[in-house]
């Protein structure tokens, strides 16, 4: 059974948190639903969880609060060990499997796909242990095929399933084509770079544009 959808991106910066939150808005129909950020680090600078509490109108038992936080906007294995720290993933997963237990999931992940988490693992090791299915966040301008194709063949190599890929920002049909074609999974939608970024402009494209075939929602059925 799906137990709800993990975030991703091709990039740090591409958009994970307002697709994270689209995510919230178009799931909620499906159930009740939780968001999680199990590791954000540059917590002086950044916090991801009052971003989408904003943006999806999220209620105090919609969110999951803990988690890794770290200082420094730094890669997760880096700014662990500039504060004398190690990330250990065995108590996000417990975390993560008693939230499920009452709710679908839509977790985020910090950077893309291959970042490092301490030592030895990369964030496709926490994505793994966690069994959900990826969105992927991907930019809709020149460069995006190869970003998106090389994540989606680090997640398929891994035998992490796909669900889908989002792209923000300008509409480009070629782009589209190329990642559906390509990496054979489906766009689930084209996300605008929102100017201003409101809940009620995200909330009206998530409820007619973002998985307009319903295919994210099947899964939870």
């Amino acid at each position: 059974m799906v137990r709800g959808f993990f975030v991703t991106g091709t990039d740090t910066g591409v958009g994970k948190t307002v697709v994270s939150a689209a995510l919230m808005i178009r799931l909620r129909p499906a159930g009740a639903v939780r968001y999680w950020k199990p590791i954000q680090t540059g917590i002086e600078h950044d916090d991801d969880t009052a971003a989408v509490t904003w943006l999806a109108g999220c209620a105090a038992a919609e969110l999951l609060t803990s988690g890794v936080r770290l200082p420094r906007p730094l890669s997760p294995h880096l700014a662990a060990r500039l504060s004398g720290t190690a990330i250990d993933l065995g108590p996000l997963e417990d975390t993560f499997n008693e939230a499920a237990q009452h709710a679908h999931v839509v977790v985020e992940g910090a950077g893309g796909a291959l970042v490092p988490l301490n030592g030895i693992q990369l964030m496709t090791d926490l994505m793994a242990r966690l069994d959900l299915p990826v969105v992927i966040a991907a930019r809709s301008t020149l460069g995006t095929i190869n970003h998106t194709l090389l994540t989606i063949e680090a997640l398929q190599r891994r035998s992490i399933y796909v669900a889908g890929v989002v792209m923000v920002g300008p509409p480009d049909s070629d782009n589209r084509e190329a990642i559906e074609q390509y990496g054979a999974v489906p766009v689930l939608g084209e996300m605008p770079m929102f100017d201003p970024l409101t809940p009620e402009r995200l909330s009206a494209w998530s409820v007619t544009a973002f998985d307009r075939g319903n295919h994210l929602l099947g899964m939870l059925r």
